[in-house]
C-alpha cells in the first residue's frame, strides 16, 4: 500500500468505468430541458451528441457500435424529435467513427475535431430534415446553421471535458 491507501496495480473502480461515460451523455441530453431558456429556433448545441461523439472519438473500443440505440432513444425522449431520429443518426455516427478508426491509425486532435465537426453537422442537418420533412430545405438549414456552427466550435471543449471525465473514470479509488 502507498500513502494514499491504494495498492500498486489495483484496478480502477468498475462502477466508474462503466457509469461515467453513459451518465455524462445522458445528463447532457437532459440538461437543455433544465435550463430556463425560451427560443423560437434551436440555439443550444446538442450536448448529449457532443459528449457521445467525444467519447466515441476518445475511446473507440469502449462501447459497441450499437450503443447509439439506447443513448439515442434517451436523447429522443428529451429533444422532442420523432422517436428514432437520434437512434438512427447516432448509430450511423458510431458506425462511421468505428470505420474511420480502422482506416486512420494515427489520429490527432485536429483529426478528431474534423471528424466530430463533420458528424455533428451531418447529424443535425439530417435531424432537421427528418423532423420537418415538408419544410423548405433552405429555410430549415438557415434555422439550424447557427446551432451547427456553435456545436462545431464547442467540439474541442467537449473533447477536453471528455478527457477529464476519462481521467476521473480511470482513477483508482
Amino acid at each position: 500500500m502507498n500513502r494514499h491507501g491504494q495498492r500498486i496495480g489495483e484496478p480502477a473502480s468498475r462502477w466508474r468505468m462503466q457509469i461515467v461515460p453513459i451518465a455524462t451523455v445522458m445528463i447532457a441530453s437532459a440538461l437543455p430541458l433544465m435550463l430556463p431558456l425560451v427560443a423560437s429556433s434551436p440555439v443550444l448545441p446538442p450536448l448529449g451528441l457532443l459528449f457521445f461523439l467525444s467519447w466515441q472519438l476518445l475511446r473507440t473500443e469502449m462501447w459497441p457500435v450499437w450503443i447509439g440505440l439506447p443513448l439515442g432513444l434517451w436523447d429522443d425522449l428529451f429533444s422532442g424529435a420523432p422517436i428514432g431520429t437520434a437512434i438512427a443518426l447516432w448509430t450511423a455516427a458510431s458506425i462511421a467513427i468505428a470505420y474511420l478508426s480502422q482506416r486512420i491509425y494515427w489520429r490527432g486532435f485536429l483529426h478528431d475535431w474534423a471528424i466530430g465537426a463533420l458528424l455533428v453537422a451531418a447529424v443535425q442537418a439530417l435531424a432537421v430534415f427528418i423532423t420537418f420533412p415538408h419544410a423548405p430545405a433552405g429555410h430549415m438549414l438557415g434555422l439550424v446553421l447557427p446551432q451547427i456552427i456553435i456545436s462545431v466550435l464547442l467540439m474541442p471543449l467537449f473533447l477536453r471535458l471528455t478527457g477529464k471525465f476519462d481521467n476521473f473514470r480511470l482513477k483508482r479509488r
